[in-house]
């Protein structure tokens, strides 16, 4: 299992808290004492119903003000059981916290990532426009854009009960790859550095499209924010 091999020292790389901080945060408050909240909900980059029509405004209400808010809440307070458990050597405990830190965890670096890659129909823009070198090295791996979203939705449709579909790039081979991870993994756990990623978890679309989750693949690419691909793609350069 890779929550094994990926304790909470992978989640304080991928998100910003650092063990210095963490240790000074402990320091400044009894040890039985509650952690001040060291990660918050992240306000949206635009609206609530910024994506209709593609995606409502009544499932960001949820997606993000109970959803991710929650898996914020949860992972907070996962990771003061994990700081008492170090404070006291309490290995078992830190064991069994894990798959707790793992799950909210990477539910939070997940939507985080999300909201960031969706934008406005309004404000969508294509591929080769947002970045030429990006849309070259996808249609020189797929053959073309289309391609590429019909293999993306191919196998991300395919997630049994819920997951993610992702395009990451491999650094060490200096390709693209495209990716599934289930429940709320984070890509990073792969070796991949995520730069665009779809939640398939029915919340982000059942309200509105049911359960035929291949029309939410379908239409999601219209607000896909190759911008914000884009930059991730130089970034992990």
């Amino acid at each position: 299992d890779s929550c094994a091999r990926h304790p909470p020292e992978m989640l304080r790389k991928t998100l910003p808290l650092s063990r210095t901080a963490m240790a000074a945060a402990r320091s400044m408050r009894p040890m039985n004492a509650r952690a001040a909240s060291d990660y918050a909900l992240p306000s949206l980059p635009y609206a609530l119903g910024a994506l209709e029509p593609i995606v409502n405004a009544e499932i960001m209400t949820l997606h993000h003000g109970k959803h991710h808010a929650t898996y914020v809440a949860n992972l907070n307070a996962a990771m003061d059981k994990y700081a008492e458990a170090e404070a006291k050597k309490d290995v078992a405990t830190m064991i069994a916290l894990q798959s707790a830190i793992k799950f909210n965890g990477g539910g939070h670096v997940n939507h985080t990532i999300f909201w960031t890659n969706l934008c406005a129909p309004k404000d969508y823009v294509e591929p080769a426009a947002a970045s030429p070198e990006l849309a070259k090295m996808i249609e020189a791996q797929w053959g073309s854009i289309d391609a590429f979203k019909t293999a993306f939705n191919a196998k991300t449709v395919a997630v049994q009960g819920s997951g993610w579909g992702w395009l990451g790039d491999n650094k060490a081979t200096k390709t693209l790859a495209i990716e599934t991870c289930a429940n709320q993994d984070p890509l990073s756990i792969t070796g991949l550095v995520p730069l665009l990623g779809i939640d398939v978890w029915e919340h982000a679309y059942y309200l509105q499209y049911k359960n035929v989750r291949p029309e939410y693949l379908k239409q999601i690419w219209q607000v896909v924010n190759w911008k914000n691909v884009a930059e991730r793609y130089n970034a992990a350069k």
